[in-house]
């Protein structure tokens, strides 16, 4: 069943504002509680930013029918989803294999993050601090990429909400 569309946009501002806040309580964590980032922590960092970028766009955006608003809607409804996938699967892969790896460097993650430029333009916020093992820390006895899953998650089926809602109009 799909939302209405005010309904819809405010569930998108609020999940665009959570996976800002992610990246936000990953600093605290970084910084306060010394949670050292690994590449796969950081990637996911990146991920969560890309994602609440959408999420907000597709709150601002206005919700005219037809033409090229609808149109701008679903693309960024589909490359909000990819990259929420594409989370899903850092977070899993950080999970399954990397936190189990003394090290990581010249993965995937790690060639992202330096093709990017991340790390050197923003040190303090996209700069590997610590190999995968080393980062592999519980919060509430789950492990932290597990908690990032399930945001990224629910930040798809959020997405997925407003494609629903921009669907049955």
């Amino acid at each position: 069943m799909a939302l209405p569309p005010v309904r819809a946009r405010r569930l998108c501002l609020l999940a665009g504002l959570a996976a800002w806040g992610s990246v936000g309580a990953a600093y605290y964590a970084q910084h306060v509680l010394q949670m050292l980032p690994c590449p796969w922590c950081i990637l996911q960092r990146i991920l969560f930013l890309l994602v609440g970028a959408g999420l907000l766009g597709l709150a601002l955006l206005p919700d005219l029918r037809d033409g090229i608003p609808a149109l701008g809607r679903r693309v960024l409804v589909v490359l909000t989803t990819a990259f929420a996938l594409a989370g899903m699967a850092a977070a899993l892969y950080q999970n399954r294999v990397a936190s189990k790896s003394p090290s990581c460097d010249l993965t995937l993650a790690d060639r992202v993050i330096s093709g990017l430029g991340l790390d050197a333009a923003f040190p303090e916020l996209f700069e590997v601090r610590a190999s995968c093992a080393d980062a592999a820390v519980d919060l509430f006895g789950v492990p932290f990429e597990l908690w990032s899953l399930a945001l990224f998650v629910a930040l798809a089926g959020v997405t997925l909400q407003r494609w629903n809602s921009l669907s049955t109009r």
